[in-house]
């Protein structure tokens, strides 16, 4: 999938940013993904809070549903906000679809 880098983002009038945002959005365990913060950190609860309210809402409003990656983990129970589009994971997924993917295998059962 192609993305939108920060330093373009900020050109085009954005403030803060995801560090990537998708120009097609993926699937990722049934969720659709249209930006990804990544996190050198582990998602505790505070540090996480901090997080949803300084930075993911915004970019959720400004972008729709989106992936966060903690690379050292994070507390189980802070991912609960998936159906509401923020998905917490502790590596880059492995099971991505793409829109290519998606439409390759719908035509498989046509």
């Amino acid at each position: 999938p192609s993305l939108a880098e920060d330093k373009e983002l900020r050109t085009m009038g954005y403030d803060k940013t995801p560090d990537i945002i998708l120009e097609v959005p993926v699937a990722v365990d049934g969720h659709i993904v249209h930006w990804i913060e990544s996190k050198a950190s582990f998602g505790d609860d505070y540090s996480h809070r901090t997080y949803l309210n300084e930075q993911f809402w915004s970019y959720w409003n400004r972008f729709g549903p989106g992936l966060v990656i903690y690379w050292y983990g994070f507390i189980a129970e802070l991912d609960c906000q998936r159906d509401r589009g923020i998905m917490l994971k502790e590596c880059f997924p492995e099971d991505i679809v793409t829109l290519y993917q998606a439409v390759c295998h719908a035509h498989v059962f046509v």
